[in-house]
């Protein structure tokens, strides 16, 4: 979506969208940052090893990325060229929340049953 916006964009155009630190950085190159041009780092992926601590914070995870989806549907008003694809993700945040919550029912199951290994 990203080079879909800035295909064919010039300097002055980048200039003008207040876009001119980025592109003095990257071109039209699309490079992982947030929105407030903090570039992404692994810094942001939380893993405790847990696997019911880690299934919540995926939950977690999609729902923060499912308000920002809302939040920039906000923003861009009625473009369906743009709103159609951030509505499919944001769907997409939503049953991927559903299937974490799923999965954690069946890992506390598992945690929660007698299991024995026999060995030959």
């Amino acid at each position: 979506m990203v080079t879909q916006l800035t295909q064919g964009a010039t300097a002055k155009e980048m200039r003008e969208a207040g876009l001119d630190p980025y592109y003095a950085d990257h071109g039209l190159a699309v490079f992982p940052q947030s929105a407030a041009g903090i570039p992404w780092s692994a810094m942001s992926i939380q893993s405790k090893g847990d696997p019911i601590t880690d299934l919540y914070e995926n939950m977690a995870a999609e729902q923060k990325a499912r308000s920002t989806y809302e939040y920039l549907l906000d923003l861009i008003g009625n473009e369906p060229e743009i709103a159609n694809p951030i509505k499919f993700l944001r769907e997409r945040e939503v049953v991927h929340f559903q299937r974490f919550g799923e999965c954690i029912e069946k890992v506390e199951d598992y945690l929660g049953s007698k299991r024995m290994f026999y060995g030959k």
